[in-house]
């Protein structure tokens, strides 16, 4: 491992409980509803509790790996660890190209709820110039600001489903008539694999495992409590939606909360939920640039990305390079691409990324192990069974993404071999 200085510990388990639950929170109720629905309609429930079964799998086997190797770069380090240096960098690399795609589609979202028409490429370039120069000045400070905003996207969604359910409430026969099994299994696990997407935050507090204090009890503490608490919003929300607007309503349209909110008697509360929803979208960005930024600067130490990356800032003990050339990569992305298939893309590489995490766990000794083998095997499983069912393209850029990986550091190596010869 590379000698560069190490980054301070300041979280506790409060602050690494917001990091994951504002990730979660924001990507989830505002993003991935409508192309659940559309995959599988009613089916889109069953989709939430498969999604929250492998998210708990997942998460366990991260938990378990994070408190014995606590440091920044999440599953890349262990994947190195337990596995090699190949299952490292195709954790790492998953990640990475993962949740540049998922930084982007979050930017691009607050813009589509707070920007002026015609304005929403420069706002979301803005909002992604603003979240990294937050990082840049030290985790304490992307703590702080995380907190402000899940405490406003909470009290949104209260307002709004307070506003939904208000007066004659919505209609239960909008879904139930359908039938959950209505699209097929395989829709329903296409559904889990685009709602898995919304599960993901809690990748956060591992990768961030070299900032918090007291490592071995805080970060399994902080991903149960972060990834409870979003189980429980999601399956409120999921039946709301349903009710008030059928899955053909919430499939129809982008901002779907927002819609049922305007379908019933408190139309009122539709701006505040707009609000909300920006809000979430910001609280996503700011926790994903911290975790790319933590990833990127782990793989940089291996040389498995460019050591020049690896630098951390003397002041604010920060990786300010990975996490300056992350924000270029990311506006690069909205300036030239629409974002709509980023969910199925980043669900690819995230799970991917997981499926490491799952082996690795399953690996590690009796000593370290605080969780029973069978929950890794079926996270595993499941993480290869929900790759399968993602949308076609999503999984076709996937796999292209991958080999430009693969062939990216088998240049690297060969040219570290022969500069040894």
């Amino acid at each position: 491992m590379s000698n560069s200085p190490a980054l301070a510990r300041r979280l506790g388990t409060f602050d690494a409980s917001l990091i994951g639950l504002g990730s979660m929170i924001g990507a989830g109720v505002f993003a991935a509803f409508t192309p659940a629905a559309a995959a599988a309609g009613s089916g889109l429930l069953i989709g939430l509790v498969v999604a929250a079964f492998v998210a708990f799998c997942n998460a366990t086997s991260s938990a378990q790996l994070a408190a014995r190797y606590p440091t920044s770069g999440g599953t890349y380090v262990y994947g190195r660890e337990r596995l090699g240096p190949w299952y490292g960098f195709l954790a790492g690399w998953g990640f990475v190209i993962g949740k540049t795609a998922s930084a982007a589609a979050m930017a691009m979202t607050f813009a589509a709820y707070a920007a002026p028409a015609g304005w929403e490429r420069p706002v979301a370039i803005a909002a992604v110039v603003i979240l990294t120069a937050v990082n840049y000045h030290g985790v304490t400070r992307t703590a702080g600001l995380t907190r402000i905003l899940v405490i406003a996207v909470l009290t949104a969604l209260a307002i709004a489903v307070a506003a939904v359910w208000g007066g004659s409430g919505p209609d239960f026969s909008n879904f139930v008539g359908e039938g959950l099994l209505a699209h097929g299994w395989y829709g329903i696990l296409q559904s889990a694999g685009l709602l898995f997407f919304a599960f993901a935050g809690y990748a956060r507090i591992a990768t961030m495992g070299e900032e918090v204090r007291e490592p071995r009890r805080t970060i399994p503490r902080a991903i149960t409590i972060a990834l409870g608490i979003t189980i429980v919003i999601y399956a409120l929300i999921a039946v709301t939606l349903l009710a008030a607007l059928g899955p053909g309503g919430v499939s129809g349209t982008p901002t779907p909360l927002a819609d049922a909110v305007h379908a019933g008697a408190m139309s009122w509360a539709a701006p505040i939920v707009r609000i909300g929803a920006a809000v979430a979208s910001l609280g996503a960005l700011l926790a994903l640039i911290a975790g790319l930024g933590r990833t990127s600067l782990a793989m940089a130490r291996e040389h498995d990305l460019p050591h020049w990356l690896a630098a951390v800032h003397p002041r604010y003990r920060v990786p300010h390079r990975a996490e300056t050339t992350l924000a270029v990569a990311i506006c690069l992305i909205i300036a030239v691409a629409d974002l709509r298939g980023a969910i199925g893309f980043s669900s690819f590489g995230v799970l991917l990324y997981y499926l490491v995490a799952n082996i690795a766990a399953f690996t590690q000794p009796a000593e370290d192990r605080r969780y029973p083998k069978a929950l890794q095997v079926a996270g595993a499983v499941a993480c290869v069974a929900l790759v399968a069912t993602l949308p076609p393209l999503s999984v076709g850029l996937g796999v292209l993404m991958f080999v430009v990986g693969i062939v990216f550091r088998v240049i690297r190596l060969r040219r570290s071999s022969s500069s040894l010869r």
